[in-house]
């Protein structure tokens, strides 16, 4: 139960501890110590009927009792004060679902752009540094001193957790849907969905943008997000075959695709384009378009795909883009052509550990027949695969090489 709860309200629970403090890194550990009571405690006397409440108050007690132990100046009962006027409100009342607003009290301008949506995914929907850090193509231990850094300047400066006010939000927007698609990338990456709590993440986010669609309607980059959002979650039921193997999209049987799903991300993809204004989450979701409109014409269209990717690719400089543009250029222009446009990439030290670049490259090293390079570069992109099926998939791969 508790450990539910953990997973619902983790980064709720965080920022209403937050809300005065500034102090994000006191309300966690404030928070794993309630949990750690709730632990204890629960299967003794039973879960209290409103357990987010529970922790809130043990949390609250947790924060004062280390205030009192790090302070002994005037400002203890100051910041006494202002923890229990904003627990106190919150405890005798239903907590409202106020998450997207507190994502958007972080991507608060004050705090650094480039650690805004991880401190986002960490505070305010749960996820551990490690999970950061591969979504941005970074070492753990660099994110997680990132992360550390971040917090401890929001305590100084004070820089308040403050739900802005509705004109304060397109200046924050950005922030948030990377944040909301970080959360889903790491929501989808589970292949089969078989993780309750990837599944949950990755619904999550899309419920996340539909109300960030509400509240900011004519905004074609959230209708953009929550398009491909919906392509890609419309696929979800073919990315593994009767007996749990993983399916490539290629690969994938379209009469199991979720239809209903796509004709609403086709939908939204069309409004968003009326607005004559293009930007990275459209153009993503529009590959998406080009690649489902297999199922009307019998193959995917790759020159719409390659030529949104050359898109793609001058607006955002990705090297993940760059990887999936040179897939691209295979299917038009022959395996050797994509190879050189992965060439183009291969200096950038955050590919050394990403899998999908060596997967790429030992599939376009097989199909020009250097077998030796393409088995080595399997070897290292199983080894760097942290689903079982996908890493079945590719030993199967490597297997099938013919020396």
């Amino acid at each position: 139960m508790a450990e539910g709860v953990a997973r619902r309200s983790y980064g709720k629970l965080v920022a209403f501890l937050a809300a005065r403090t500034h102090d994000v890194a006191a309300a966690e550990d404030a928070l794993s110590e309630a949990f750690a009571s709730a632990l204890s405690d629960w299967p003794k006397s039973g879960c209290p009927d409103n357990p987010e409440a529970w922790l809130l108050t043990v949390a609250r007690r947790k924060s004062i009792d280390m205030i009192r132990r790090q302070h002994t100046d005037s400002f203890v009962d100051e910041d006494l004060q202002q923890i229990a006027a904003v627990l106190d409100t919150m405890v005798d009342t239903d907590i409202p679902d106020r998450r997207l607003a507190l994502i958007f009290a972080c991507a608060h301008p004050a705090i650094d752009p480039e650690i805004r949506a991880p401190l986002i995914l960490q505070v305010i929907l749960g996820l551990d540094a490690a999970r950061i850090a591969s979504a941005f193509l970074m070492a753990p231990a660099t994110m997680g001193q990132r992360l550390v850094r971040a917090k401890s300047k929001i305590r100084k400066a004070g820089i308040p957790f403050r739900i802005p006010e509705r004109e304060e939000l397109p200046a924050r927007l950005d922030t948030v849907l990377e944040a909301i698609y970080a959360a889903f990338a790491e929501g989808w990456s589970n292949a089969a969905g078989t993780d309750v709590a990837d599944r949950d993440l990755a619904e999550e986010a899309i419920f996340l943008c539909r109300v960030v669609t509400e509240l900011l309607p004519d905004e074609p980059e959230a209708l953009g997000l929550l398009a491909l959002m919906l392509y890609a979650e419309a696929r979800r039921p073919a990315r593994r075959g009767s007996s749990g193997e993983y399916v490539p999209l290629a690969d994938q049987d379209v009469a199991v695709w979720n239809w209903q799903m796509i004709d609403e991300a086709e939908a939204l993809l069309h409004r968003a384009s009326t607005s004559n204004s293009i930007a990275r989450y459209q153009l993503e979701a529009a590959i998406q378009s080009a690649h489902v409109s297999r199922r009307r014409t019998g193959h995917a269209d790759w020159y719409a795909v390659l030529e949104l990717y050359d898109a793609l690719l001058e607006i955002s400089g990705s090297p993940v883009v760059a990887i999936n543009r040179a897939l691209a250029v295979a299917e038009i222009h022959g395996a050797r052509a994509a190879l050189e446009a992965l060439d183009e990439i291969a200096a950038d030290p955050r590919l050394a550990q990403y899998q999908p670049w060596w997967a790429a490259r030992a599939e376009l090293l097989a199909r020009t027949g250097a077998i030796h390079d393409s088995h080595h570069a399997y070897e290292v992109a199983i080894g760097l695969e942290r689903d079982p099926s996908v890493s079945r998939f590719l030993a199967r791969r490597q297997s099938a090489l013919v020396q």
